[in-house]
């Protein structure tokens, strides 16, 4: 009988990394999901994202942090892994910018030990996580894979960068497939609870002040999980070589239009008190998805007002659970 190909996903406990463990899980693949379960949002939320997994005798779960070298080559030699979908990382913009280090030592160097074990297990194809926050203040959009990507404002940014460009080195010094996916603001069910889908919606709900910084006509290029998760899988299946491929739903919102839609989702008009725009976040982010159509057959499907409403009904359930 042939064996099953087997995938590690890396922060797979995570929000979006545990919608991609159900995909794969789904598609037939065996799955070796890692995450070292930090406290930068409450490990019990990550562990409720796998919990329907465990029993799934084609899934394994490891307590590692990417920035262990050595654990990771023990994990290596006791399982024999096909391909590598990357996506563990030190997250959030604003939170970067108090802890530059952190940053540094998860995102780069973690990277960094992915790409090494990568290199000497003969990985055949490796997904990476960047970001859409590399694009900086682009004024030109929407945001194309050929633009110049010089002036980030976020460690959280530049750490992704770098994460880029460690990978295209590795591709060409030892012939490694990686495609490197820029996401563009991911929401939907198990999302962070520091994301403004979440906090916007929790808050609302509960009848509570949002804290909405500048005047509410920022944009972003909100992307639902599904779709992002279809973009991963379609890309796992490629033989790329080295790709630096957007991911977004490729529409532009409004965050006072974001905001009226959880308005009329929870049926509750948001109390909003307006702080001054943040350093490190950018007025608007927009992606040019043409290359992801052409290599990958993306296609996102999801409107807003769609994911947002699949978004509450996740959240409702959830903290009727929790109550």
């Amino acid at each position: 009988m042939k064996r099953k190909e087997t995938i590690l996903v890396t922060g797979g406990a995570g929000f979006i990394g545990s919608h991609t463990c159900d995909k794969l899980l789904t598609e037939g693949k065996e799955v070796i999901c890692i995450d070292n379960l930090n406290s930068y949002y409450s490990p019990e939320r990550k562990k409720a994202n796998i919990k329907h997994n465990l029993s799934n005798p084609n899934f394994k779960f490891f307590k590692l942090d990417i920035t262990d070298k050595e654990k990771l080559e023990k994990l290596f030699n006791n399982e024999k892994i096909d391909k590598i979908i990357h996506l563990a990382a030190m997250a959030g913009v604003r939170y970067s910018i108090e802890n530059p280090l952190l940053y540094n030592k998860t995102n780069i160097l973690g990277t960094l030990n992915i790409l090494e074990i990568a290199k000497n297990y003969k990985i055949k194809n490796l997904i990476c996580a960047s970001s859409s926050s590399v694009y900086g203040k682009n004024k030109k959009v929407p945001f194309s894979e050929k633009d110049r990507v010089d002036e980030c404002i976020s460690p959280y940014a530049a750490t992704k960068k770098a994460c880029e460009t460690f990978c295209y080195t590795y591709h060409h010094l030892f012939n490694i497939n990686i495609t490197c996916f820029r996401f563009f603001t991911v929401y939907g069910p198990r999302g962070r609870p520091d994301m403004a889908p979440y906090l916007f919606t929790d808050l609302i709900s509960k009848g509570k002040q949002i804290k909405r910084f500048g005047n509410g006509k920022t944009k972003r290029d909100y992307t639902y999980v599904k779709d992002i998760v279809e973009g991963i899988y379609s890309a796992l299946n490629k033989n790329l070589k080295f790709e630096i491929i957007n991911l977004g739903n490729s529409e532009i919102v409004e965050l006072n239009y974001f905001i009226s839609v959880i308005e009329n989702l929870v049926g509750k008009k948001a109390k909003v008190k307006q702080y001054p725009e943040q350093p490190g976040d950018v007025p608007i982010t927009y992606a040019d998805i043409t290359k992801a159509k052409k290599l990958l057959g993306y296609n996102p499907t999801t409107s807003i007002e769609e994911g947002m409403k699949k978004f509450v009904e996740w959240y409702k359930k959830e903290n009727i659970l929790k109550s």
